[in-house]
């Protein structure tokens, strides 16, 4: 993905709110099972990732390692992924 196709997802990202909260008990089965509904329905979310900022960047690489997503965008706790629904 170019530099010119992330700059449009981070545009059309903007206006969405966050679908997934991550919080205390991390990054379980249940949480990665709803991303991958989320990403297969939306193909562009937000999640918000409660934890400390290491954690974080940790937890979105994860994030898109199992699911075959790209990170488009981090800010703050908020990550940003982008995956292709070929379905749609």
């Amino acid at each position: 993905m170019n530099s010119a196709d992330k700059k449009k997802l981070r545009a059309q990202a903007h206006s969405l709110k966050p679908v997934i909260m991550i919080g205390q008990s991390g990054l379980t089965a249940a949480v990665m099972a709803e991303i991958e509904l989320a990403l297969d329905s939306h193909e562009l979310i937000k999640v918000r990732i409660r934890a400390e900022r290491e954690d974080r960047k940790q937890i979105s690489e994860e994030i898109c390692m199992d699911t075959g997503a790209a990170l488009i965008q981090t800010i703050g706790q908020i990550a940003v992924i982008y995956r292709l629904n070929p379905d749609k």
